[in-house]
């Protein structure tokens, strides 16, 4: 009787000890979550922290975990260069308080680019009235023309920062995971 006692207490155990405390990380897995900040390739610096929450795998074995990470490289937009961010994933804590060190790569991340339309047509716009005055001066109808080409492609050419927005899902797939002690 109490051998029998003691393993059904053993299991009643077990049945409430969370799914995510016995979860392996393994190579391919895939983690979804929420990032917890607004990351702008127009401000954010290499070596800036990114968390993001609410970390859970496709089978829910893992749930409520955190995943920690780095901006790797960043670069801010300007003239002919477009902005962009790089983000290293290094950590993840599960919600039972195992860490695990990390390689993962991004899989997918919702990014923002601000639309250029507005840049471009202002480009136009000003290209065209410079031109029309310097085509006056030079005596030729063609100058508002030409300027309205060269303002668009100067507007066209001028590249918008990329933003992470924060509580936006990021999904990575895990190459490689080593848990860590506490």
């Amino acid at each position: 009787m109490r051998r029998r006692f003691f393993s059904l207490t053993v299991a009643a155990a077990l049945a409430v000890v969370p799914l995510s405390a016995a979860a392996q990380i393994s190579p391919g897995i895939q983690l979804s979550g929420t990032i917890d900040q607004n990351i702008s390739s127009g401000n954010a610096q290499i070596g800036g922290r990114v968390t993001v929450s609410n970390v859970h795998s496709q089978d829910n074995d893992i749930n409520g975990a955190v995943l920690y990470g780095h901006v790797d490289d960043v670069q801010a937009a300007s003239q002919g260069r477009a902005g962009k961010i790089e983000i290293t994933w290094d950590k993840l804590r599960t919600r039972s308080g195992n860490s695990y060190a990390i390689n993962a790569r991004t899989v997918s991340m919702q990014v923002n680019t601000k639309n250029n339309t507005l840049n471009e047509a202002g480009g136009a716009v000003a290209g065209m009235i410079i031109g029309n005055i310097l085509g006056k001066k030079l005596g030729t109808n063609g100058g508002g023309l030409v300027g309205a080409a060269g303002g668009y492609m100067y507007g066209h050419n001028a590249k918008q920062n990329v933003t992470i927005p924060a509580n936006s899902v990021v999904t990575v797939q895990v190459l490689r995971a080593y848990r860590q002690s506490h």
